[in-house]
Order: C-alpha cells, then structure tokens, then sequence
C-alpha cells in the first residue's frame, strides 16, 4: 500500500488540474455531488446489530487507489476505528473526524470495547460500557456502531461487517501479549493512519482530577453530595468544611482590598483632578487681581480719571484774555426805569452800554 499522503496529493492535483466540478475529471470518476452519509446529524448513530447488511453480494475489498478515486454511492468505503472511548473528549472526535475524512465516501463504523475486555487488557474505566456506546453514538461523525467490539480484529470479524479499512493512529499498540495489536493490518494493506491530537486523552482527565483531589471533592461536597457518595471520610469532611470557611474568609478579605484599592484610586484620581482646577483657578484669579490693581491696572486708571474729573469740576478753565471781543456774545442791556440813564460803570462796561443805549433808542424812533 502506497503511503496515503502522497495518494492524497497526487489525488487533489488531478482533480484540481480537471475542469469538472470541484476540480473533478471524467477519469476519477468521482461524482459531481455526493450526500453526506451520516446517521448522527439528525439522530444518534444505530447500533450495528440494527443494521441490515445484504449479503446476496459477495464482499470485494476496494484498493486504497480506488477508495481515493472515489467509489458509488451505493457502495461507500466501510472505515472501522476501534476503541475504549471513556470520558469521551475532543481527542476521540478529532480521531473520528480524521477517520471519516480518509476517503470521499466514507462510511464509518466504530467498534467500542466492552467492560469486560477493558478492564482484563487495559484497566478500570470511569464510564461504563452503555455510557462509552451513547457518547460514540451522538458524535456526527460516526454511522455505525460496534457494542463489545473485540480486543483483536479477527479475518471473521472483517468479513462479516465488510470492512475496508481499519483507521487508527500509527503508534504500536502493545497489548494482550502482543506488540502491535494492529501489525497483521497493516500487513493485509488495510491500516489507513490518523493523527493523534497532542495534550489531551482520558489518562490526562484523570491525572488531573487525582492531582486536584481535594478541590474536586470540596467542589461536590458544595454542591450538596454527601460524603459516602464521595467516599470521604468523617475527619477530611470536616477538614474539608472548613477549608471552605477559610476560602470564604479569603475572598471576602481580597474583595476588600480590591475595593479599598479602587476606592483610594479614584481618590487619588480626583484629588489631582482638584488640584489641577485649583492652580488653574488659583492662576486665572491672580491673573484678574493683578489685571485690577496692578502697577498698570484698571484701577490706577480709573484714580486717575476721577481725579482729573474732579480738578475739571472744582477750578474750569478761564477764557483767554487775547480773545477778540466779537466771538462773546453781547450781554443782555439793562435800562433804569424811567430813565435813559445807566449807572455809572467802568469804562469797559460803559462803552458797552453806550452801545446798548444806542441800540434801543434805534428800535423806539423805529416804534
């Protein structure tokens, strides 16, 4: 058997180089649209004795070449993945997921191991086997489901649930005596290889909640399971209750100080926020102070002007003497009643009053 790698790259390259759908060309063979034959997208995956199987048609193996070419619809490449599935996690699924992927047309079958067999070959297992077979059915990716698969795959076993391929990972799985239970597989051109996904696997689950004990059962004992459901004891019970209480008084000390510490942060925060308005005040204040009552401020000027107002009001200017006499305006004359005398005044006053006579004397001859 060719490695499937390079089977799979010389495969896309051909089909991409095609002009059919898909990169698909008339020599693969592959059609133009292919329905996902898969039980568990709508309904769990049906058990393997629920399956009928026709065996009116003699079982011919397809090649690893034809399975990548792509087979009918009405004969799919039968992949078996065995194994023992407990705590089912994302490491199973991708394993599964690979499985499915090996081929165009792939139907999956997957063989999971009874208790019996799991706990004689390989040990103690968290789920029991109903539980393993009902997390296997509800993954999406399988079609088929083996209950109390065997530990080694027997020509008989293949024969009777016609099986193309055998899809695990390509690491030696030593067990029941031997050092590689799947050794006469690859040997019949039958093994297809998957990929183990790294940092997860049910041993990992349980180391974890081995090394963290405590926290697990002080979690379950919280949530109201007793302690001979935990198979704790009296004494850890109560050591387990109070270090509950400890926990408690713990975070409830810790919130304080975060709270205590946003508290003086958002002090701090407006004290600088005080301050900066303060100088900012305090600069605009002497700003207007100095603007007032300044050495060259508002107020020096307003003194100034008052002052000035006030020597106006007190002493006014004097006319100047040097005026001509015509731009005065000629005082009102006075006549003594009953007489055209005036009296007597300096001379100034009395050529002006001269003039005054004259001009009334005028203005009675004009009467």
């Amino acid at each position: 058997m060719e490695p499937p790698t390079s089977s799979r790259l010389n495969s896309r390259k051909r089909r991409k180089d095609g002009s059919g759908p898909n990169g698909a060309t008339e020599l693969d063979g592959i059609p133009p649209k292919m329905s996902r034959r898969s039980f568990g997208l709508r309904e769990p995956a049906p058990f393997s004795d629920e399956v009928e199987i026709d065996y009116s048609k003699p079982y011919i193996r397809v090649t690893y070449e034809e399975a990548m070419r792509g087979t009918p619809l009405d004969r799919p490449v039968r992949v078996y993945a065995d194994g023992i599935f407990d705590l089912f996690h994302s490491g199973h699924a991708r394993a599964l997921m690979q499985a499915k992927n090996l081929f165009p047309n792939t139907y999956l079958i997957v063989g999971v191991c009874s208790d019996e067999l799991t706990h004689n070959f390989k040990g103690f297992t968290v789920m029991n086997e109903n539980e393993r077979y009902d997390a296997v059915q509800h993954c999406r990716y399988v079609d088929e489901v083996v209950r109390n698969a065997p530990w080694t795959l027997t020509p008989e076993f293949l024969a009777e649930h016609r099986i193309d391929f055998v899809a695990h990972d390509d690491i030696p799985y030593s067990s029941a005596g031997s050092d590689d239970v799947y050794k006469h597989i690859k040997e019949a051109g039958m093994f297809a290889p998957t990929q183990r996904t790294e940092g997860i696997s049910t041993s990992d689950i349980i180391t974890r909640i081995v090394r963290d004990y405590d926290v697990y059962a002080r979690r379950n004992l919280q949530r109201g399971y007793t302690a001979k459901e935990l198979n704790v004891s009296f004494i850890n019970e109560k050591k387990y209750h109070l270090q509950e209480r400890v926990d408690k008084v713990k975070k409830r000390v810790k919130d304080v100080e975060e709270k205590s510490k946003e508290f003086v942060q958002k002090v701090e925060e407006k004290s600088i926020d005080l301050i900066q308005k303060w100088e900012e005040k305090s600069r605009e204040f002497i700003g207007n102070f100095l603007e007032m009552f300044g050495p060259e401020g508002a107020l020096k000027h307003m003194l100034k002007e008052g002052k000035g107002r006030m020597l106006q009001a007190i002493s006014p200017k004097q006319s100047p003497s040097s005026s001509p006499t015509h731009d005065r305006s000629p005082s009102p004359s006075f006549r003594w009643p009953f007489s055209t005398k005036t009296p007597p005044s300096s001379p100034a006053s009395r050529s002006r009053n001269e003039s005054a006579v004259t001009y009334d004397i005028s203005e009675d001859e004009e009467d």
